[in-house]
Protein backbone atom coordinates (compact mmCIF):
# COMPACT_ATOMS: atom_id res chain seq x y z
CA UNK A 1 0.00 0.00 0.00
CA UNK A 2 2.86 2.38 0.78
CA UNK A 3 4.59 1.58 -2.50
CA UNK A 4 1.42 2.47 -4.35
CA UNK A 5 1.15 5.75 -2.43
CA UNK A 6 4.78 6.66 -3.19
CA UNK A 7 4.20 5.84 -6.86
CA UNK A 8 1.16 8.12 -6.93
CA UNK A 9 3.12 11.04 -5.50
CA UNK A 10 6.04 10.30 -7.84
CA UNK A 11 3.88 11.68 -10.67
CA UNK A 12 3.38 14.87 -8.63
CA UNK A 13 7.13 15.15 -8.07
CA UNK A 14 7.81 14.53 -11.76
CA UNK A 15 5.36 17.28 -12.70
CA UNK A 16 7.22 19.71 -10.44
CA UNK A 17 10.58 18.67 -11.92
CA UNK A 18 9.28 19.13 -15.47
CA UNK A 19 7.95 22.60 -14.69
CA UNK A 20 11.27 23.58 -13.09
CA UNK A 21 13.15 22.12 -16.08
CA UNK A 22 11.34 24.55 -18.35
CA UNK A 23 13.15 27.41 -16.60
CA UNK A 24 16.48 26.16 -18.01
CA UNK A 25 15.44 26.01 -21.69
CA UNK A 26 17.25 29.23 -22.59
CA UNK A 27 20.28 28.71 -20.34
CA UNK A 28 23.62 27.05 -21.00
CA UNK A 29 22.32 23.92 -19.27
CA UNK A 30 19.60 23.27 -21.89
CA UNK A 31 20.47 25.50 -24.84
CA UNK A 32 18.48 23.90 -27.66
CA UNK A 33 18.26 26.92 -29.92
CA UNK A 34 15.78 26.35 -32.74
CA UNK A 35 14.58 23.12 -31.12
CA UNK A 36 13.11 24.98 -28.13
CA UNK A 37 9.58 24.53 -29.44
CA UNK A 38 10.01 20.76 -29.79
CA UNK A 39 11.41 20.52 -26.27
CA UNK A 40 8.60 22.74 -24.98
CA UNK A 41 6.05 20.50 -26.73
CA UNK A 42 7.60 17.36 -25.19
CA UNK A 43 7.54 18.98 -21.73
CA UNK A 44 3.87 19.85 -22.28
CA UNK A 45 3.06 16.27 -23.27
CA UNK A 46 4.84 14.93 -20.18
CA UNK A 47 2.98 17.40 -17.95
CA UNK A 48 -0.27 16.33 -19.60
CA UNK A 49 0.58 12.67 -18.89
CA UNK A 50 1.44 13.48 -15.26
CA UNK A 51 -1.90 15.25 -14.83
CA UNK A 52 -3.66 12.25 -16.39
CA UNK A 53 -1.97 9.86 -13.96
CA UNK A 54 -2.52 12.15 -10.95
CA UNK A 55 -6.27 12.33 -11.64
CA UNK A 56 -6.42 8.58 -12.14
CA UNK A 57 -4.70 7.82 -8.83
CA UNK A 58 -5.41 10.76 -6.52
CA UNK A 59 -8.79 11.83 -7.88
CA UNK A 60 -10.06 15.13 -9.23
CA UNK A 61 -10.52 17.05 -5.98
CA UNK A 62 -7.43 16.01 -4.03
CA UNK A 63 -5.27 15.72 -7.16
CA UNK A 64 -6.32 19.20 -8.26
CA UNK A 65 -5.31 20.66 -4.90
CA UNK A 66 -1.95 18.88 -5.09
CA UNK A 67 -1.27 20.10 -8.64
CA UNK A 68 -2.26 23.65 -7.70
CA UNK A 69 0.09 23.51 -4.70
CA UNK A 70 2.92 22.22 -6.94
CA UNK A 71 2.37 25.08 -9.41
CA UNK A 72 2.47 27.67 -6.64
CA UNK A 73 5.55 26.11 -5.00
CA UNK A 74 7.45 25.74 -8.27
CA UNK A 75 6.55 29.28 -9.35
CA UNK A 76 7.83 30.68 -6.05
CA UNK A 77 10.99 28.59 -6.41
CA UNK A 78 11.48 29.81 -10.00
CA UNK A 79 11.08 33.43 -8.93
CA UNK A 80 13.68 32.81 -6.23
CA UNK A 81 16.14 31.30 -8.73
CA UNK A 82 15.63 33.99 -11.35
CA UNK A 83 15.98 36.72 -8.73
CA UNK A 84 19.17 35.44 -7.09
CA UNK A 85 20.76 33.87 -10.19
CA UNK A 86 19.67 36.46 -12.73
CA UNK A 87 23.00 36.42 -14.57
CA UNK A 88 22.68 32.68 -15.20
CA UNK A 89 19.12 33.00 -16.50
CA UNK A 90 19.89 36.16 -18.50
CA UNK A 91 17.50 38.18 -16.39
CA UNK A 92 19.81 40.99 -15.25
CA UNK A 93 17.82 43.53 -17.21
CA UNK A 94 14.08 43.94 -17.01
CA UNK A 95 13.92 41.65 -13.96
CA UNK A 96 10.18 42.21 -13.40
CA UNK A 97 9.27 41.26 -16.97
CA UNK A 98 11.44 38.15 -16.77
CA UNK A 99 9.86 37.12 -13.49
CA UNK A 100 6.44 37.41 -15.12
CA UNK A 101 7.56 35.41 -18.16
CA UNK A 102 9.08 32.62 -16.07
CA UNK A 103 5.96 32.54 -13.87
CA UNK A 104 3.71 32.33 -16.92
CA UNK A 105 5.87 29.52 -18.31
CA UNK A 106 5.40 27.55 -15.11
CA UNK A 107 1.68 28.28 -15.00
CA UNK A 108 1.22 27.16 -18.63
CA UNK A 109 2.91 23.82 -17.96
CA UNK A 110 0.89 23.45 -14.77
CA UNK A 111 -2.22 24.17 -16.81
CA UNK A 112 -1.21 21.31 -19.11
CA UNK A 113 -1.23 19.08 -16.02
CA UNK A 114 -4.74 20.33 -15.22
CA UNK A 115 -5.69 19.71 -18.85
CA UNK A 116 -4.52 16.09 -18.54
CA UNK A 117 -6.56 15.75 -15.36
CA UNK A 118 -9.63 17.22 -17.07
CA UNK A 119 -9.41 14.91 -20.08
CA UNK A 120 -9.00 11.87 -17.84
CA UNK A 121 -11.93 13.02 -15.68
CA UNK A 122 -14.14 13.51 -18.74
CA UNK A 123 -13.27 10.02 -20.00
CA UNK A 124 -14.01 8.57 -16.56
CA UNK A 125 -17.34 10.40 -16.43
CA UNK A 126 -18.24 9.14 -19.89
CA UNK A 127 -17.39 5.58 -18.85
CA UNK A 128 -19.46 6.00 -15.68
CA UNK A 129 -22.32 7.48 -17.70
CA UNK A 130 -22.18 4.58 -20.17
CA UNK A 131 -22.14 2.10 -17.29
CA UNK A 132 -25.06 3.85 -15.59
CA UNK A 133 -26.97 3.88 -18.88
CA UNK A 134 -26.43 0.13 -19.23
CA UNK A 135 -27.63 -0.38 -15.66
CA UNK A 136 -30.70 1.80 -16.30
CA UNK A 137 -31.46 -0.16 -19.48
CA UNK A 138 -31.06 -3.41 -17.56
CA UNK A 139 -33.36 -2.17 -14.79
CA UNK A 140 -35.92 -1.04 -17.37
CA UNK A 141 -35.85 -4.47 -19.04
CA UNK A 142 -36.18 -6.16 -15.65
CA UNK A 143 -39.05 -3.83 -14.77
CA UNK A 144 -40.74 -4.65 -18.07
CA UNK A 145 -40.32 -8.38 -17.43
CA UNK A 146 -41.62 -7.96 -13.88
CA UNK A 147 -44.58 -5.97 -15.20
CA UNK A 148 -45.44 -8.71 -17.70
CA UNK A 149 -45.07 -11.37 -14.99
CA UNK A 150 -47.30 -9.33 -12.66
CA UNK A 151 -49.92 -8.91 -15.39
CA UNK A 152 -49.78 -12.65 -16.09
CA UNK A 153 -50.13 -13.46 -12.37
CA UNK A 154 -53.06 -11.03 -12.06
CA UNK A 155 -54.71 -12.59 -15.10
CA UNK A 156 -54.21 -16.11 -13.73
CA UNK A 157 -55.50 -15.03 -10.32
CA UNK A 158 -58.54 -13.44 -11.96
CA UNK A 159 -59.27 -16.62 -13.91
CA UNK A 160 -58.81 -18.72 -10.78
CA UNK A 161 -61.10 -16.44 -8.78
CA UNK A 162 -63.71 -16.54 -11.56
CA UNK A 163 -63.52 -20.35 -11.65
CA UNK A 164 -63.91 -20.50 -7.86
CA UNK A 165 -66.92 -18.17 -8.04
CA UNK A 166 -68.50 -20.21 -10.83
CA UNK A 167 -67.86 -23.46 -8.97
CA UNK A 168 -69.32 -21.98 -5.79
CA UNK A 169 -72.37 -20.71 -7.72
CA UNK A 170 -72.86 -24.12 -9.36
CA UNK A 171 -72.53 -25.82 -5.98
CA UNK A 172 -75.03 -23.40 -4.47
CA UNK A 173 -77.47 -24.04 -7.32
CA UNK A 174 -77.05 -27.79 -6.85
CA UNK A 175 -77.71 -27.49 -3.12
CA UNK A 176 -80.81 -25.34 -3.74
CA UNK A 177 -82.17 -27.86 -6.26
CA UNK A 178 -81.46 -30.71 -3.87
CA UNK A 179 -83.19 -28.76 -1.08
CA UNK A 180 -86.25 -28.17 -3.27
CA UNK A 181 -86.37 -31.87 -4.19
CA UNK A 182 -86.16 -32.85 -0.52
CA UNK A 183 -88.87 -30.32 0.37
CA UNK A 184 -91.15 -31.67 -2.35
CA UNK A 185 -90.51 -35.26 -1.25
CA UNK A 186 -91.17 -34.27 2.35
CA UNK A 187 -94.41 -32.55 1.34
CA UNK A 188 -95.47 -35.66 -0.56
CA UNK A 189 -94.66 -37.84 2.43
CA UNK A 190 -96.61 -35.54 4.75
CA UNK A 191 -99.54 -35.46 2.32
CA UNK A 192 -99.48 -39.23 2.05
CA UNK A 193 -99.42 -39.55 5.84
CA UNK A 194 -102.36 -37.18 6.13
CA UNK A 195 -104.37 -39.21 3.64
CA UNK A 196 -103.54 -42.42 5.44
CA UNK A 197 -104.56 -40.93 8.78
CA UNK A 198 -107.81 -39.63 7.26
CA UNK A 199 -108.66 -43.04 5.77
CA UNK A 200 -107.87 -44.67 9.08
CA UNK A 201 -110.18 -42.28 10.89
CA UNK A 202 -112.96 -42.78 8.30
CA UNK A 203 -112.85 -46.54 8.77
CA UNK A 204 -113.48 -46.15 12.47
Amino acid sequence: MKKLSYLNYAAVLLLGVLIIASDFLNTSLFNFGEQNFAVWFVLSIFCFACGWYINKTLGWHFGGKVVFAVIIAVTVFSIFMVTFFGSYFGANELLTENLILYSLRNIVLGAMGFFGMSVQEVINNRKDSAMLKKQVDLYEREAEVSKKESEQMIKEASLTAEKIVNDAKAEADRIIIKKEILENELKEIIQTEKELIKRYEDKK
